[in-house]
């Protein structure tokens, strides 16, 4: 259970530091990280969770159900199928930054944020990119997104 606190809820709750925002999506959401954890830090916040995996969203719509979040939409749907103008987008371990900036490139608004989940180990360097380090006092190291 310490593992999943440190290595996957509290290095969900890292995004908050790279944004403000009204709606926010978290697309490839897997298991829901980081856009569970943030929409229970922040239920003023409407949050869509996105993921091609038919079995995930089920998945996800039972948390969103169980813990009783009514600011989250789950949706099942490719990434490449999303429609913008969205401005701000986080993912964690979905796709690599070349590959995730094809697509924001067509769905963010002009002056939209897209905030990718990085690295433990070092800096991650992607063209175009810009990479923030922020410590974590309960990670007890610093994360690169």
């Amino acid at each position: 259970m310490d593992r999943i606190d440190d290595r996957h809820i509290a290095d969900s709750l890292l995004y908050k530091h790279a944004f403000t925002g009204d709606e926010i999506w978290d697309l490839g959401s897997g298991a829901g990280l980081p856009g569970i954890p943030l929409a229970i830090m922040l239920p003023e916040t409407s949050f869509f969770l996105v993921d091609r995996s038919g079995r995930r969203v089920t998945l996800l719509r039972r948390v969103v159900r169980i813990l009783d979040l009514p600011n989250v939409e789950v949706r099942q749907d490719d990434i490449s199928n999303i429609d913008g103008p969205i401005s701000l987008v986080v993912s964690r371990a979905s796709l690599p930054p070349g590959a995730m900036a094809h697509h924001m490139d067509r769905i963010l608004v002009p002056d939209g944020l897209a905030v990718l989940g990085g690295s433990w180990v070092a800096p991650p360097v992607a063209a175009g990119w810009e990479t923030k380090e922020v410590w974590s006092g309960s990670l007890d190291r610093r994360v690169w997104l």
